[in-house]
Parts: C-alpha cells; structure tokens; sequence
C-alpha cells in the first residue's frame, strides 16, 4: 500500500533524518507518493535555500493527481464541526481525500489527520 507523506513528515526528516526510520523505510520500498499541493507547500522554501537536489528527488516521486471534489470537501468540514473538530484547513482535508481517492495512509505529524481518521474514515500510517 501506497504512504502519502504529509509535508510535516518531510520538513521535521529535512531537519533532522537520523530519527525517521519509519520514512527511510517506506522510501527504500518505494511506498512513499506525493501529490502537487503536499509540493507546493514544500518546494518554494527549498528554493530559497537552493536545495536543487532535494526538489529534483521530491519531483522523482509518485505523483497522486489532485482532484477535488468540492461537495464531498464540504461534507467533510461539515463532518468535522458537527463533531467539534475546528481548524481543519481546506489543505489538510484536500490530503485527506486525495489519500482516500487513492487508497493510501497518511503518514503525518500533524494531529489534525488523528483528529478527523474516524470522522472521514481515513488510514493513517502507525508511528
């Protein structure tokens, strides 16, 4: 089964690699896929710190097309406040459905994702 790493994966490996087994793991079996809006969130700051190398790898691996389904991502916002759960960004729940369009677990530091799992009945990757 395919991981869908969130972008708080991939700035806490950049920063500090040595603890993410888990990571170097899912990359060696490649298991790991992105998506276009996980890169834009990540790519703008690797240029600014001219990391060309990194973006080209980013850029190497499996791509997930984004394709949203706007009615279904207000049902999920929906979803979310009537069971109390505010703050979920409109980006996060993009992840969320792109992961489930595709049958993919998130891999994800952010607790939003823990949040919502049940909710909008999403995998996540165990830690």
């Amino acid at each position: 089964m395919s991981v869908l790493i969130d972008t708080s994966v991939w700035v806490e490996y950049f920063r500090n690699g040595n603890d993410f087994d888990q990571l170097d793991f899912l990359i060696d079996e490649n298991l790991v896929v992105t998506n276009d809006l996980i890169l834009s969130e990540l790519i703008p700051f690797l240029k600014i710190r001219n990391q060309r190398k990194l973006i080209a790898l980013l850029n190497k691996i499996n791509k997930l097309e984004v394709v949203v389904n706007w009615e279904l991502l207000i049902e999920d916002q929906y979803k979310c406040l009537k069971n109390g759960i505010n703050g979920i960004g409109i980006p996060d729940l993009i992840i969320a459905q792109n992961a489930k369009q595709n049958h993919c677990s998130i891999y994800s530091l952010d607790n939003h994702f823990n949040l919502i799992k049940d909710i909008l009945k999403i995998k996540l990757l165990d830690k």
